[in-house]
Formats: C-alpha cells, sequence, structure tokens
C-alpha cells in the first residue's frame, strides 16, 4: 500500500482516516495540536475526551510514558493488538494527546498505523466516526461522513471490537474501558488471583 499520501497529508498538518485493528480511525500527528483539535471538530467530540496515541512498539511508547515494570508486561503481552495503556506521561512532553499527567498508548496489530508511526512519530487516533455514534469498519461510509480526507482504505479485516483499556499509576492497575482484552487476560499476565 502506498502510504506516501497520508504522510504527505499528516506532515501538512491535516488529520487521515487509515484503518486500526479494530475500526476506521480518524488520526493526526500526537504533536500537532492543530491537527488533534480539528479530529474534534470533524467528530463533533467534546474536548474534554482524551484520544489515545498510537505507536509503532514498545520503544516509541517509553518516548511518551513511563511505562514501567507492569505497563511493559502488558505490552509484552498484548502488544501489537487492543490494549491500550494509560500511564504517566514524560514531565515536558509536547503531546496534543492525553491530559497534564498521563497519556494513553497503544501499538495496534496493523502494520499500515505501525509505518506511518515508524516515519512520521507517534498519531493521535479515535475512531472515525460522529461522537456518540457505531465506529464502522464500511470504507464508504467512512468516506461520505468525512469528505476530502485522505484515506487508507483497509484490505485486511477490523475486529469491530474497541480495545480495552487499562491506567498504570503508581504501580496499581484499573480497567477502564473492557473491550477485545478481557480482564482474565490481564490477570493472567499479572498473576492476580488463581
Amino acid at each position: 500500500m502506498n502510504l506516501q499520501p497520508a504522510i504527505d497529508a499528516l506532515t501538512a498538518g491535516h488529520p487521515v482516516v487509515i484503518p486500526t485493528d479494530t475500526v476506521y480511525g480518524l488520526g493526526a500527528l500526537a504533536r500537532d495540536a492543530r491537527a488533534v483539535g480539528a479530529i474534534f471538530a470533524l467528530k463533533q467530540r467534546p474536548v474534554d475526551t482524551r484520544i489515545a496515541a498510537l505507536v509503532a512498539d514498545v520503544q516509541q511508547a517509553e518516548q511518551l510514558v513511563q511505562l514501567g515494570h507492569l505497563g511493559r508486561l502488558l505490552a509484552d503481552a498484548f502488544w501489537p493488538g487492543a490494549l491500550t495503556i494509560v500511564a504517566p506521561r514524560h514531565p515536558g512532553l509536547d503531546l496534543a494527546v492525553g491530559d497534564a499527567h498521563t497519556v494513553g498508548v497503544r501499538c495496534p496489530d496493523n502494520e499500515i498505523v505501525r509505518s506511518l508511526a515508524r516515519r512520521v512519530g507517534p498519531l493521535a487516533v479515535t475512531s472515525a466516526n460522529l461522537h456518540g455514534r457505531d465506529p464502522s469498519v464500511d470504507a464508504a461510509e467512512i468516506a461520505a461522513l468525512f469528505p476530502g480526507i485522505e484515506m487508507l482504505v483497509a484490505d485486511s479485516p477490523f475486529s469491530g471490537t474497541a480495545s480495552t483499556v487499562v491506567a498504570i499509576i503508581e504501580d496499581a492497575v484499573s480497567v477502564v474501558r473492557e473491550g477485545a482484552v478481557t480482564l482474565a487476560d490481564i490477570h493472567a499476565v499479572l498473576g492476580v488471583g488463581s
């Protein structure tokens, strides 16, 4: 797949539509506040709703957040895949995602996204739909919803199930949203329960 049109759009500060392993995503460079703001406007999404950063690998994630031992265990077990880890952001980090203290990071099981992140850096990505509506895996529907946005069309299937979101703060793990990765899966990796 030719990624150059998406790379050009991203580096010029424009959002793009990209396939992930779960659904189509609306993405921008995670360091580009104006482009991330455009995602909120396109989705009609409240600005206090956070967007995660999709990364190429664990090393890129660790440039953004302090995964710590528990985060690294989960990343090693479930990445690439449908687990978003919310962890403390590095101080002074210039990112337009997360909040003042934390950032959600995920390494998706989709080579297109990982290749883009390797080329241009972490991507702020959220599902390509209007806020409050169900995400779609239909390319024509997405193209009609966001006309004029550069779009990479998937040639591989989507899971259709949202990622699981876990927060790791001060060595405590909490599940913010259960999705493709189950609580039992997480507990098994962390050695919780019997």
